[in-house]
């Protein structure tokens, strides 16, 4: 059996979303027609986490009840399943460069308002643009992100993202991962194979 762990980008990210569908709900339509076509041979999952952020998204009331028949609600088993130690050194690791990271983009900021007191609104804007990069981009910064990595080691299934932070740690953890861009490409090879099959 084939699986699939989806994360949220699929679905609300524009830039990945536009194959699917012109909005969240059209891209999840879209990819249920896909999930009817492989119903029985590939599996579909998300955590409860994502399921909640996709709800946000997503008109329930457009894809009920096929939403429920072809996506998988699981949490992880978050008691049972281990964690390689160096997963967790990486991890502390990459927070200190990244705290290193903020810090000097605040210390630039600082600077240019001194020199550019007029302008404070501007750098701000500028500060929190950077920083957020600075911290947040290519890491788990978010609970859901983590408990979809731990459901795809715990299932030996496949993510599929746009979230660079998942991609960059599923790969680190030896999970199978496609990004989420080709993941249209994807679904047509299988619903394509299965037809054959």
């Amino acid at each position: 059996m084939i699986r699939f762990v989806l994360d949220t980008s699929i679905f609300v990210n524009p830039d990945v979303r536009g194959k699917l569908g012109d909005n969240p709900t059209e891209a999840m339509k879209s990819f249920l027609s896909y999930a009817e076509k492989l119903f029985g041979r590939v599996e579909f999952y998300v955590s409860p986490g994502i399921y909640r952020e996709l709800t946000n998204f997503v008109e329930e009331e457009e894809v009920s009840p096929d939403i429920e028949l072809y996506i998988i609600r699981k949490p992880p088993n978050v008691h049972d399943i281990r964690i390689p130690a160096f997963v967790v050194y990486e991890l502390i690791e990459d927070i200190r460069r990244r705290i290193d990271k903020g810090l000097r983009v605040a210390e630039t900021a600082v600077r240019e308002s001194v020199i550019d007191i007029n302008n404070v609104d501007k750098i701000i804007r500028k500060l929190r643009r950077n920083y957020r990069r600075a911290l947040r981009e290519g890491i788990l910064d978010s609970k859901e992100d983590f408990e979809l990595i731990l459901l795809a080691k715990e299932l030996d299934a496949t993510i599929v993202s746009a979230d660079i932070g998942i991609l960059t740690w599923a790969q680190k953890m030896g999970i199978k991962w496609v990004d989420a861009v080709k993941f249209k490409e994807v679904l047509e090879e299988l619903v394509e194979k299965v037809g054959k099959g």
